[in-house]
């Protein structure tokens, strides 16, 4: 049992040092010592208890006692893990993080509820969150028990049939926008204030179909000027890192990786408007002072000379809708308004397909083709036309 420098009994595991620091040590089940050091005593203390309790519930020796912490860490690395990409696994961790481990995270396996898991549903309702956010909550978590069940930590699934996602703020509409709002929103972009960082950017979008983190990860090695086709080869999106670059801010990380299906790797077709953009790319890239060694070959990047994340892109589009009066449009609105006008071009739905990168017919045309109003008022004058018989 340690003391503190005026001999006063501190606990096990803790002691002071000369500088006034309180020494923290644990020796865990397996044998491995570790220490680390507080200015506070009750910082020393927390970290001791919370160390214990750790050991004792975190190991695959005492399944029966294991928190979900540590089952999350343990399914995700050595079950989940090895049959997704590093960018699936990430999004896998912050749903985790975010939504899941505050309120269930220090539980015992065995001890969570059905009402455990409708309650953290609950919440995320009262929170505004989407209701596509909370069933992927809700799928995420059936996934994390039935391992459980498996491998008989407990006997029966928490998240029962009665555990529902009712509430919640409905999905974004993501129609298409009309020829009109199409119209509108290229002049407010050849208008807007950050038109030199982001217009070409997103009328690239418009022109190509591509999802946003196709675009960022696009590098000069993928466009063929000459052939007048752009390479989709990997996309790009950006997480928060481990490490901190303060004590409020986590630093961010990007991870490429190859697109989710085989069919997401395929060759798009320039329009003459996608090839212009990228040729004025090109002579703004020329000229460009700060190019990064790790990003210097990426086609769009900020003036800093790094990729900008979804997010940025996001909140871009909100400041122009608002400053222009334009209802609300996300990236993703963009691609879903260039397969929009492709069927009302007459495009085949498989030629689409492939522009896309749709592993089935049934995405594209479920997901993506719905036709505007204005193409259904002039395929109707077309019918009313052909049913005349006077």
């Amino acid at each position: 049992m340690g003391k503190d420098l005026k001999g006063k009994e501190l606990g096990t595991g803790i002691s002071q040092r000369k500088n006034g620091l309180y020494t923290g040590r644990f020796t865990r089940s397996d044998g491995e010592r570790v220490q680390k050091y507080f200015s506070k005593l009750k910082d020393c203390r927390e970290w001791i208890a919370e160390a214990q309790y750790n050991d004792a519930h975190n190991s695959l020796r005492h399944l029966e006692d294991i928190t979900v912490d540590a089952w999350y860490h343990y399914w995700m690395s050595e079950v989940k893990a090895p049959t997704i990409r590093p960018s699936t696994k990430k999004s896998y961790d912050c749903v985790y993080d975010k939504h899941i481990k505050p309120y269930i995270g220090k539980y015992l396996v065995k001890e969570v509820r059905p009402i455990h898991c409708q309650q953290l549903l609950n919440v995320m309702a009262k929170d505004g969150l989407k209701i596509s956010t909370m069933r992927d909550v809700r799928t995420r978590m059936y996934s994390l028990f039935s391992y459980a069940v498996e491998n008989l930590i407990i006997q029966r699934n928490p998240v029962t049939k009665s555990v529902t996602c009712q509430a919640g703020a409905p999905s974004k509409d993501l129609d298409a926008l009309s020829l009109e709002e199409q119209k509108r929103f290229i002049i407010a972009l050849n208008n807007f204030s950050l038109r030199e960082t982001y217009s070409d950017q997103f009328k690239h979008l418009l022109q190509t179909g591509l999802r946003c983190g196709e675009l960022v990860a696009l590098t000069w090695s993928d466009v063929d000027f000459t052939k007048r086709i752009i390479h989709v080869t990997k996309t790009i999106k950006n997480f928060p890192s481990d490490e901190k670059e303060d004590e409020t801010k986590r630093k961010s990380q990007w991870i490429i990786s190859e697109p989710k299906t085989k069919a997401g790797r395929r060759d798009i077709p320039m329009t003459e408007e996608a090839y212009m953009i990228l040729i004025r790319q090109r002579e703004r890239w020329k000229k460009r002072k700060v190019l990064s060694l790790e990003f210097g070959n990426y086609v769009f990047l900020s003036e800093n000379g790094i990729p900008i994340s979804n997010s940025t892109y996001n909140s871009v589009l909100k400041k122009l809708c608002k400053q222009f009066r334009l209802r609300s449009i996300s990236p993703h609105m963009l691609r879903h308004t260039f397969a929009t006008r492709c069927i009302e071009a007459g495009m085949n739905p498989k030629t689409l397909q492939a522009i896309l990168g749709h592993s089935s017919i049934k995405m594209t045309l479920d997901l993506y083709v719905h036709v505007t109003q204005d193409h259904i008022q002039k395929e109707m004058s077309e019918v009313q036309n052909k049913l005349k018989v006077v």
